[in-house]
């Protein structure tokens, strides 16, 4: 199977977690865009909360009624995507650049699940660069401190996330920095050193939030919990 038939495949059975009366947490991304899109065909009566401007778009798209955030208690369930998947399903996320939203419904939510297909499944997170997001005044100032804190981790500074438009801005107005770390040995004292300098909104590393995973593969879903 192709990587992106193994994505609908976790996508689609992802799907089949909801039940009607559900406030579902929807995850951005390419897998969870699959996912996005079997909900939608169940034709469930549910309620979406999206984590990023360009899943809600999708979403009304295919007619799925959604609500904000703060409009509900909490979220029954979410559903998303993720870069790495790591031991006891630690998570790399935000190459979307949609983490901060990404995270919140995920905190807001009474059980997360995430999609992948199998390349995502990994033994050590850090292959993939860990996005960190930072408020736009005072950036560089930012970004000298996140280079401190890597220097102190043998990592290499983080470099601004750009594309050929430019400067890559979150839907919450915020830019990215993205640390290429190729190996993260202690995820939660690297996320607890970077949530603590003042002008970093929040980081990529998901760790204890999600109950299980459901991994494409070439043998078909495979489900994982930590």
């Amino acid at each position: 199977m192709s990587a992106d038939s193994q994505k609908q495949a976790a996508g689609e059975a992802a799907a089949a977690l909801v039940e009607d009366g559900m406030v579902v947490g929807l995850g951005t991304g390419s897998t969870a865009a699959w996912f996005v899109r079997a909900l939608a065909a169940r034709g469930l009566d549910i309620r979406g909360v999206p984590t990023s401007d360009s899943t809600s778009d999708l979403a009304r798209e295919l007619g799925i009624p959604l609500v904000a955030l703060d409009d509900v208690r909490r979220v029954d369930l979410t559903i998303d995507g993720a870069d790495e998947v790591g031991p006891g399903l630690s998570l790399i996320k935000g190459g979307g650049a949609a983490l901060l939203r990404e995270k919140l419904v995920w905190e807001a939510s009474n059980r997360c699940v995430v999609i992948a297909d199998a390349a995502k499944q990994v033994k050590v997170l850090g292959t993939f660069p860990l996005p960190i997001e930072v408020v736009r005044f005072g950036h560089v100032h930012t970004g000298q401190r996140l280079a401190d804190i890597a220097a102190e981790f043998d990592l290499p500074p983080p470099r601004l996330r750009r594309s050929d438009r430019g400067l890559v801005i979150t839907d919450g107005g915020n830019l990215i920095y993205d640390m290429m770390s190729g190996r993260i040995e202690e995820p939660a004292v690297l996320a607890a050193a970077l949530k603590s300098v003042t002008g970093v909104v929040d980081h990529g590393l998901f760790l204890d939030l999600a109950d299980e995973a459901m991994v494409g593969t070439d043998a078909g879903v495979v489900r994982l919990t930590p």
